[in-house]
C-alpha cells in the first residue's frame, strides 16, 4: 500500500511537453530518495487543464502542480514525497487558498464541470487493465450478458435519451434498435474515432485516457444488435491514441473479455482497429465505412442507411467515441440517472474542446443547458489580456458563430440549431474582438475546400466559388453583388451536396452573415477590416508626432520599407511594406499605427 500517488498526465498535450521524462526522472529520484516503497508513480490521461502542462497531481493531498518540467522533479520529490512540504510555487494558483490545499473539484474550472465520460481520463493509468477494473470497468458488460436481454438493453439506451455525440444527434438507442431489427448472418458495431474538426481533441483524449470504456461499450452494443465484430476508425496521426487501443485490445483478449463466450455466455464479439489517412469526409458514416472495406472514402446516397445496409453490406451501428463513453455509466446507473441530467431534448452531459482567445484551453465535460457565459467566463477563465468576448465557434468547419447576442444561450442541440449553429462534436472555439469575422468564414471554407472529395458538383466546385467570393471581400475587391451571389450559393450548395460536409460547409459563412453583416459591409463598401486582421484592406502609419526617430523601425523591417533621418519622424513606403507589423511591435513609442 502506497503512502502518495503521484499521477502525471500522459495525453498528447503534456508528452508533447516531455511529461513521459517527467515520469522517468520522479520514478528515478523517489528510487534515489528510498520512497520506491511508498510512492507510486501513475501515467494517466488527460485532466483537461491543457494549457496548464505538463500536469502532476499528488495524491491523497490533492495538490495539482502545473507547468512542470524535468528541472523541476529533484525539488519536488525532495520537499513533498520526502520532506512533506508542499512545492507552492508550481501550485495551479486557483489550488491556494490561505495557504491550504483548495479541492480540485471546487476550482472554477472544475467546480461546475460533471465527468461522465471523463470519468476515468486522468484518474486511471490507461494501459494497465487491473486499474480500469477497479473503477468497476467491465461490470456493465457482465451485468448485460448475464441479467438483460438484447431488448432491454436497447430499451434502456432509449430511455435514457442518450443522443449521438458525433454532431448530428440521432437518439442512440433508435438507432441501435434499427440495427437490431434485420435478421443477418453478420452485423457490425464500429466507432467513429475520426475526429477532424480543427481545434477538436475530445475523442482523442477519451481514447487516451480510457480505452477500455470504448471496448467495453462495444461490446455491450454488439450484444444488443446481435453482432460479433467491432471495428474503431482512428485517424493515424493519433499515435498514443492508436497506441493504447492497441494495449487494451490485447489486454481485453488476454482477460477474456473480448473473443469467444465472453463470461461463459455464449456471446462472442472482437474488435478490430482500421487507421484511417485523415481525410476530414471519412467522419461522414458512409465514406467511413467504405474506407474501412479498404475502398476510396466516399460518401453514398442514403437510403439504405447502415443500420439496414452498412459494412459489407450488413446492418451496421456507427456511434462515435464520447457517445460510446457513456453507454457503461448509463447501464450501471440507470436511465433515470442520466436524464435527470440536461435539458428536456437533451440528456447528460457535452465534453466540448475549449480553444481559441481564452485563459484556460483544454477539456470540459458539462450538462447539456450549461450557458455559453459559464463555459467562457467561469469554466475557462475568460478572455485574456482585458479583452471582450466576440464570438464562438461550435461544430467545427460544419457549424457556426455564436455571437455576444446568444452568450447566455443555454447549449444543446435544438437551441444551436435555432440560432443557425450545431453542437458538432464539441469543438468550441473562442473570439476576442481582434477576429475579424469574414476571416473566420474563409478559414473555415479553405479546410473545407482541402477536403472535399469532390464526388459531387455542388461541394466541389460551390465551396470553391464560395472561397474565392470570400477572398474578394478580404482584399477590398468585392461588390454588393458578389455578397447577394455568396448567401445564393450557400443555399444551393446545402439543398444539393451529397452528404453532411456539402450540406453544412456554407455554414460558417451564413452564420457570419447573420450575426456580422457590418463586418461584411465594412469589407466591401468601406474597404476596411474594423479588426485589423485582412492584410490587404490594412495599412501601418507612423504618427510624426509620436515618432523619437530611433530608427530601430526601419532596422527590424525585413524588406527595408522604412526611412528616414535619426531624431526625425520616420515614413513606411505603402508600396513596399508587406504588412507584418513587426515594426508596430517592436516600437516604444507607440508611435506606428494600424489602419
Amino acid at each position: 500500500m502506497f503512502r502518495s500517488n503521484v499521477l502525471v498526465c500522459g495525453g498528447t498535450g503534456c508528452t508533447s511537453s516531455h511529461s513521459d521524462k517527467i515520469a522517468d526522472k520522479l520514478e528515478e529520484e523517489i528510487k534515489a530518495n528510498g520512497l520506491e516503497f511508498e510512492v507510486n508513480v501513475i501515467r494517466t490521461g488527460c485532466f483537461g487543464l491543457c494549457e496548464l502542462g505538463p500536469i502532476v497531481v499528488v495524491y491523497p493531498e490533492g495538490s495539482f502542480y502545473s507547468r512542470v518540467t524535468v528541472e523541476d522533479i529533484p525539488e519536488l520529490v525532495s520537499e513533498h514525497l520526502l520532506k512533506g512540504r508542499i512545492l507552492k510555487r508550481l501550485l495551479f494558483q486557483e489550488t491556494l487558498a490561505e495557504d491550504t490545499i483548495k479541492s480540485l473539484a471546487e476550482t472554477d474550472f472544475y467546480k461546475k464541470q460533471k465527468r461522465i465520460a471523463l470519468h476515468n481520463c486522468g484518474v486511471i493509468n490507461p494501459e494497465v487493465i487491473e486499474e480500469y477494473i477497479a473503477m468497476d470497468g467491465y461490470q456493465a458488460l457482465g451485468k448485460v450478458l448475464t441479467e438483460m436481454t438484447p431488448e432491454q438493453v436497447i430499451q434502456v439506451i432509449k430511455d435514457s435519451g442518450l443522443r449521438g455525440r458525433g454532431g448530428g444527434g440521432f437518439p442512440t438507442g433508435v438507432k441501435w434498435e434499427l440495427a437490431a431489427k434485420p435478421q443477418s448472418d453478420q452485423k457490425y458495431v464500429c466507432c467513429n474515432a475520426d475526429e477532424g474538426d480543427p481545434g477538436a481533441f475530445m475523442d482523442r483524449s477519451l481514447l487516451e485516457g480510457d480505452p477500455h470504456s470504448i471496448l467495453e461499450a462495444m461490446a455491450i452494443a454488439g450484444y444488443a444488435i446481435g453482432a460479433s465484430q467491432g471495428y474503431i476508425y482512428v485517424r493515424a496521426e493519433y499515435p498514443i491514441a492508436v497506441k493504447r487501443l492497441e494495449i487494451a485490445i490485447k489486454q481485453a483478449r488476454e482477460y477474456g473479455l473480448l473473443g469467444e463466450n465472453i463470461f461463459d455466455t455464449g456471446f462472442n464479439f472482437d474488435i478490430d482497429l482500421r487507421l484511417g489517412a485523415g481525410a476530414f469526409v471519412c467522419g461522414e458514416e458512409t465514406a467511413l465505412l467504405t474506407s474501412i472495406e479498404g475502398k476510396r472514402g466516399e460518401p453514398h446516397p442514403r437510403p439504405p442507411f447502415p443500420a439496414i445496409k452498412g459494412l459489407f453490406g450488413k446492418p451496421t451501428i456507427l456511434n462515435n467515441v464520447e457517445t460510446y463513453a457513456n453507454i457503461t455509466q448509463i447501464i450501471l446507473n440507470g436511465a433515470d440517472w442520466f436524464k435527470s441530467m440536461g435539458t428536456e431534448k437533451s440528456k447528460g452531459t457535452k465534453v466540448f474542446a475549449l480553444g481559441g482567445k481564452i485563459k484556460h484551453t483544454g477539456l470540459v465535460e458539462v450538462p447539456m443547458g450549461t450557458t455559453l457565459r459559464e463555459i467562457v467566463e467561469e469554466i475557462g477563465g475568460g478572455i485574456p489580456n482585458g479583452k471582450k468576448f466576440k464570438a464562438a465557434q461550435t461544430g467545427g468547419p460544419s457549424g457556426g458563430c455564436i455571437s455576444y447576442e446568444n452568450f447566455d444561450i443555454p447549449i444543446d442541440y435544438n437551441n444551436l440549431i435555432d440560432i443557425g449553429s450545431m453542437m458538432g462534436s464539441g469543438g468550441l472555439i473562442v473570439m476576442d474582438e481582434t477576429s475579424c469575422m469574414v476571416d473566420i468564414a474563409k478559414f473555415f471554407l479553405e479546410f473545407t475546400v482541402d477536403e472535399s472529395c469532390g464526388k459531387c458538383t455542388p461541394c466541389r466546385v460551390g465551396t470553391k466559388r464560395l472561397l474565392e467570393i470570400l477572398t474578394k471581400i478580404t482584399e477590398g475587391k468585392a461588390t454588393m453583388e458578389d455578397l447577394d451571389k455568396l448567401e445564393s450559393l450557400c443555399y444551393y450548395i446545402k439543398e444539393n451536396s451529397l452528404c453532411g460536409l456539402g450540406q453544412t460547409a456554407p455554414n460558417p459563412v451564413l452564420s457570419t452573415l447573420k450575426c456580422f453583416k457590418d463586418e461584411y459591409l465594412a469589407h466591401i463598401v468601406d474597404k476596411k477590416c474594423p479588426a485589423g486582421v485582412c492584410k490587404s484592406l490594412l495599412s501601418y502609419v507612423i504618427d510624426p508626432a509620436k515618432c523619437k526617430g530611433c530608427s530601430l523601425c526601419s532596422r527590424v523591417c525585413p524588406v527595408s520599407a522604412i526611412s528616414g533621418e535619426i531624431k526625425k519622424p520616420f515614413v513606411i513606403d505603402q508600396s513596399k511594406c508587406i504588412k507584418c507589423g513587426t515594426c508596430m511591435d517592436k516600437c516604444k513609442f507607440n508611435a506606428i499605427e494600424k489602419k
